[in-house]
């Protein structure tokens, strides 16, 4: 899977062949071809592996955060690619590019979903420790979700605007902002910006 990450950062989900990731993890194509059929099926797997991965670290963080806020911050950190290359997002990319069947559009609706059923839980912690105000859930994922993909792209496409500010301080900062409960009008500033 980490083989298949790289070769498809690298040359792109178009033009990487099954023969450069068998190369890439030392096995044979007729292998890999065994497993998973055809290359967008590969892509699909290799995706929900490695969202797989990334959410098992991200819930062993929030494990031992302190607060629904620092959940939050953490949250926000584990969504948005770390930079340009990201390779998780590079895939994200390639495999959102291409045409899905049910079961492919399923798979795809169901990471997103866990990323969104993630943020809930984080909300509605919050609410119940009153450290988030009463705001929708649905709506708020709804639009939180949207941010922080939009900022991704931004973050992917190699934006300027993100070079000198960062796009994890501005995430943070416009979410918990809406959270803010009445009366706690006090404004973080915007790292960077």
């Amino acid at each position: 899977m980490r083989a298949a990450i790289g070769a498809i950062a690298e040359k792109g989900a178009a033009a990487v062949r099954m023969s450069d990731i068998a190369a890439r993890a030392g096995m044979s194509t007729g292998h890999i071809l065994y497993h998973f059929g055809k290359k967008d099926r590969l892509l699909l797997e290799v995706l929900a592996w490695s969202e797989a991965d990334l959410g098992t670290r991200f819930q062993q963080a929030a494990d031992e955060a302190a607060s629904p806020a620092e959940k939050l911050a953490m949250f926000v950190r584990f969504y948005l690619p770390r930079h340009p290359g990201d390779d998780r997002y590079a895939l994200w990319t390639q495999v959102l590019a291409q045409h899905h069947d049910d079961a492919g559009r399923q798979l795809l609706t169901a990471l997103s979903d866990a990323w969104e059923e993630r943020l809930e839980a984080i909300l509605l912690e919050g609410r119940v420790l009153g450290q988030f105000a009463d705001v929708d859930p649905s709506e708020f994922v709804i639009r939180a979700v949207a941010m922080l993909n939009g900022l991704s792209g931004d973050v992917m496409f190699g934006r300027p605007r993100w070079q000198h500010a960062s796009a994890h301080a501005f995430a943070l900062a416009a979410l918990e902002r809406e959270l803010r409960p009445a009366g706690h009008d006090d404004l973080r500033p915007i790292e960077g910006l």
